[in-house]
């Protein structure tokens, strides 16, 4: 068709399909491309270093794309043909640079490889988390798409679902993993910016009364737990240690009444050395033809449980789903999925029940640098330089004391005091 043609809403409205495809052009190079489909497509059709090009101005076609619109793109693209520049080439490197950009799978990938497995022990809950909680939302999309307000979305739907305290986790692992992407240059902005945690982060200071201890030392037993779950529950209690170092207990780290937690395996990275009372023995068991203590279910899986199986059987037997005798889930008044409490006390978490020990020692006298030596809390200032003493004899006190304490509160039975000169067993000091 001729050119001298002013494009109008009413003049592009008025072109009508045809069997084949065809071309109306304004003038200078701004055309619209008319599918036998009826589609109607904005193009500039312009000579760049003597080739032709056919550039399409946006996404989608008429009346989607509107006249004023294209006129923008095209009145912008004439500009760079003027100044020495090939929009169309532009454009097309701009679209292979989005295709290479980072999926947000790419970039927990990157992040979990690069930064957690290098500078974090507890990777591995990042790594659960991030496959959990973002990879199912967030996985296909464009990490450089992901804005402030996605992030609040997804922080609301976890507090919306009655778990605040993970919304919190989520927000501190994802300000970690968009922060490292800034660092590396794979993002120029965190989608953090300025987003606050929308549940209070209240302090890590629950720990069990004497009447908890004893109901959830009983009500262990009868829970929907596999029995390497409650035994380490247990041993967390008696022992005072982290509850991923007692999942990952193993055999050759028992030498009698002392249990070497290796560095590798401890969370401050300092080899350690915990002394085993009666009770800690009875748990244990047997360890004759034993790798681990507390063996993964798997039979195929030579390898522990996972640390994080502990904190789950705990919530899931706080609030065990109920149902009738054909296995139906039951649901309550307001309509919710009906269930009990199999442990009878409050929310705890694995982690509480050593800072219940440690709280239970204080009360008994012990000093802190005693507590501190049993907890492995490294020492802090001068002192962790010239103070190397190992506090073996100590720490052996500390938690006989303990068990004494333990085993008058399950069974109400006092135990025998140890005189307080006793030497710690097998002990070596510096």
């Amino acid at each position: 068709m001729a050119n001298g043609i002013q494009f109008t809403d009413k003049f592009i409205k008025s072109l009508k399909s045809a069997e084949k495809e065809y071309w109306v052009r304004e003038g200078q190079g701004f055309a619209i491309r008319v599918l036998p489909s009826g589609e109607k497509v904005w193009y500039y059709i312009y000579t760049f270093e003597g080739r032709k090009r056919y550039m399409r101005l946006k996404d989608g076609g008429y009346p989607a794309v509107t006249l004023a619109d294209a006129r923008e793109a095209f009145d912008i693209a004439k500009v760079k043909v003027k100044n020495g520049i090939d929009p169309l080439a532009e454009k097309e490197q701009k679209a292979e640079a989005r295709r290479k950009a980072y999926t947000v799978a790419d970039l927990v990938q990157e992040y979990i490889e690069r930064h957690a497995k290098r500078f974090k022990r507890s990777w591995e809950a990042d790594e659960r988390l991030l496959n959990k909680e973002i990879i199912p939302v967030w996985g296909k999309r464009k990490a450089e798409d992901v804005k402030k307000r996605d992030v609040t979305l997804l922080l609301e739907s976890i507090v919306d679902r009655g778990s605040p305290a993970m919304s919190n986790q989520v927000m501190k692992v994802i300000r970690k993993m968009f922060n490292f992407a800034v660092e590396r240059d794979i993002l120029q902005h965190t989608p953090l910016t300025g987003v606050k945690a929308l549940a209070p982060n209240n302090s890590r200071e629950r720990t069990l009364t004497e009447a908890e201890i004893r109901t959830l030392w009983s009500n262990l037993d009868k829970s929907a737990m596999s029995d390497e779950i409650q035994r380490s529950l247990k041993l967390i209690l008696i022992t005072a240690q982290r509850p991923g170092e007692v999942a990952g207990m193993h055999s050759g780290e028992i030498d009698g009444r002392w249990w070497t937690i290796p560095a590798d395996r401890a969370k401050n990275g300092r080899t350690h050395r915990v002394y085993l009372t009666d009770l800690a023995l009875e748990i244990i068991g047997d360890t004759e033809g034993k790798d681990f203590i507390f063996p993964c279910p798997h039979k195929e899986k030579q390898k522990p449980i996972e640390a994080h199986a502990l904190p789950v059987a705990a919530r899931r037997n706080l609030a065990f789903p109920v149902t009738d005798s054909k296995g139906k889930p039951l649901f309550d008044k307001d309509g919710n999925p009906a269930t009990e409490n199999r442990l009878g006390i409050e929310h705890f978490t694995p982690h509480d029940l050593r800072r219940t020990a440690a709280t239970f020692m204080a009360k008994a006298g012990e000093m802190d640098e005693v507590i501190d030596a049993v907890l492995n809390h490294a020492k802090q200032g001068v002192i962790k330089v010239y103070n190397q003493y190992r506090y073996d004899r100590e720490k052996q006190q500390a938690l006989e004391t303990w068990e004494r304490k333990i085993r008058s509160i399950t069974t109400g039975k006092k135990g025998k005091v140890i005189p307080m000169n006793r030497k710690a067993e097998g002990s070596e000091q510096a």
